[in-house]
C-alpha cells in the first residue's frame, strides 16, 4: 500500500512538470515567427529581456509569500490562472486586431502574463520538493527523473504548436493559455504544501542571492559569475530568433517546400532533445575535467552552434542545421547544469543557497535581460545590410572571445564541500 501511494505521488508530480513546461513551450520558440509576421521583428529582444526582469524579483516575493502565508500549491494555482488570463488576452487582442497589432497591444499582456510565469518554476519546484520529502522520496535521486518530464512538456507542446500550423499565428498564446488553466487546475488537487511563518530568518535580499554577493570577494567566483552573466544571454538568443530565421528561408523557392522550413519548431526541439540526453554526461566530464575546461567547452559550443546557424541552410546544408541543434545540448548543459553543480561545491554551506540564488540572477535575470536588448541591436542591424547570417556570425565570435577570456581569467583550485 506505502509503495503504491509513493508511485502514485511520483506520477502525480510527474504530470506536474509535464504540463509546467507544456504552458511554456507553446509560445517561447515560435513567438518570434508570430512577431515577424505582424511585422514586430525588432521588438523580439523586449519581450524575452522582459522574461529575465521578472526572473530577478518575481521569484523571490512569491518565494516569500509560499513561505508565510499561501500554501505553494495554491500560490502556484494563483499564478498559472492569473499568467493564463493575460495570455489569453494576447491571443484575443492578435486575433481581433491581426496585422494591424501594435507593439503596445501585446508586450503589455506579455509583461504580466510573464511576471506570473516565471514564479511557477519554482513554486512547482517547491511543491514537488515538499511532496516528496513528506512521503520519504529521496528528493536527489527522484527528482531529476521527475524533472525530465517537463522538458518532454515543453517539446510535446513544440510540436504540437508546429503540426497544427500555429507557429505565425496568435493561436499559440491561446494553446499556452489552456495549457496554464489546466496546470491551474491540476495544481489545486497536489498533496498540501503549507507556508511555515518560522521561516522568516530567510528574507527578500537572501531570496534574491544578494546575501551571496559576500561571496564575490573571492576572485575565482567573482570571476565565474561575471562570465555566468555575459553568457547568460545565450539561451534566449536560441529560443528567440532560431525559429524564426529558419522560418526566413520560405522566402526562396528553392527552401520552401524543406522540412526545416516547413516545420521549424519541430526542427527547433531537436535541442531540447538532446538537452535531456547531454545532462547524462556532465557527471563524466565534471569529474574528468573540472569546471574550467567543461564551462569552456560549453562556450564554444554556442560559438558552434551559432556559427553552423549562419552556414547552413534548409537544403543541401541541412545537416549544419541539424548538428546545431544536437550542440545545443552540450551548450546549455554544460553551462546551466553543470555552472549550478559547481557554485554548490565551491561556496561555504551557510551561503549555498543564496549563492545558487545569485546564479540564478547573473544568468536568467540579468544576462537575459541585457543580453537580448543587445542582441536585437545586432539583429536589426545584421537584416538592415547583410542579412541573418551576420548576426549568427557575430554571435558566435562573441561567445569564442568570451571562452577565450574565460580561459584565460578564470583559476581553477580544490573546490569547497563542507
Amino acid at each position: 500500500m506505502t509503495k503504491g501511494i509513493l508511485n502514485q505521488i511520483t506520477l502525480r508530480l510527474t504530470a506536474l512538470s509535464f504540463l509546467e513546461f507544456a504552458v511554456w513551450g507553446a509560445y517561447l520558440t515560435s513567438m518570434g515567427i508570430y512577431l515577424f509576421k505582424v511585422g514586430l521583428g525588432d521588438k523580439i529582444g523586449w519581450f524575452f529581456a522582459m522574461q529575465g526582469i521578472a526572473s530577478i524579483f518575481m521569484p523571490a516575493i512569491m518565494g516569500i509569500i509560499a513561505d508565510r502565508w499561501i500554501a505553494a500549491q495554491k500560490l502556484l494555482s494563483m499564478c498559472h490562472f492569473t499568467a493564463a488570463i493575460f495570455m489569453a488576452f494576447i491571443g484575443y487582442t492578435g486575433m481581433i486586431k491581426g496585422a494591424e497589432v501594435t507593439f503596445a497591444d501585446l508586450f503589455v499582456p506579455y509583461a504580466l502574463s510573464i511576471t506570473f510565469f516565471m514564479p511557477t518554476i519554482a513554486l512547482s519546484n517547491s511543491a514537488s520538493y515538499s511532496a516528496l520529502s513528506e512521503h520519504g522520496k529521496d528528493v536527489v535521486k527522484v527528482f531529476p527523473k521527475i524533472r525530465v518530464f517537463g522538458t518532454i512538456g515543453f517539446i510535446a507542446s513544440m510540436w504540437a504548436i508546429d503540426l497544427l500550423g500555429y507557429k505565425d499565428s496568435y493561436n499559440q498564446f491561446f494553446a499556452s493559455a489552456a495549457w496554464g488553466l489546466i496546470t491551474s487546475i491540476y495544481s489545486l488537487t497536489l498533496p498540501s504544501c503549507p507556508p511555515n511563518k518560522n521561516k522568516g530568518e530567510k528574507g527578500f535580499f537572501e531570496r534574491l542571492g544578494l546575501g551571496a554577493f559576500r561571496c564575490l570577494a573571492e576572485k575565482r567566483l567573482a570571476t565565474f559569475f561575471i562570465f555566468s552573466m555575459l553568457l547568460g544571454c545565450a539561451l534566449q538568443i536560441s529560443n528567440g530568433f532560431t525559429s524564426a530565421y529558419l522560418n526566413s528561408f520560405s522566402t526562396e523557392a528553392r527552401y520552401t517546400e524543406t522540412f526545416a522550413v516547413q516545420h521549424p519548431i519541430i526542427m527547433t526541439s531537436l535541442s531540447q532533445i538532446s538537452e535531456t540526453l547531454c545532462i547524462l554526461m556532465i557527471p563524466f566530464f565534471l569529474g574528468r575535467f573540472g569546471i574550467k575546461k567543461v564551462m569552456t567547452i560549453a562556450m564554444l559550443a554556442w560559438a558552434a552552434r551559432f556559427f553552423l546557424l549562419a552556414i547552413g541552410n534548409p537544403g543541401d546544408g541541412v545537416w549544419m542545421f541539424i548538428a546545431s541543434m544536437l550542440i545545443y545540448g552540450i551548450a546549455f548543459d554544460f553551462f546551466n547544469i553543470a555552472g549550478s553543480l559547481f557554485v554548490n561545491k565551491a561556496t561555504r554551506k551557510e551561503i549555498r543557497s543564496s549563492a545558487q540564488g545569485l546564479f540564478m540572477l547573473m544568468t536568467n535575470g540579468l544576462g537575459t535581460s541585457i543580453g537580448m536588448i543587445a542582441a536585437q541591436k545586432v539583429v536589426d542591424y545584421s537584416l538592415a545590410h547583410d542579412g541573418w547570417q551576420t548576426a549568427w556570425y557575430i554571435f558566435a565570435a562573441y561567445a569564442t572571445t568570451i571562452a577565450i577570456i574565460f580561459t584565460l581569467f578564470f583559476k581553477e583550485k580544490e573546490d569547497i564541500v563542507n
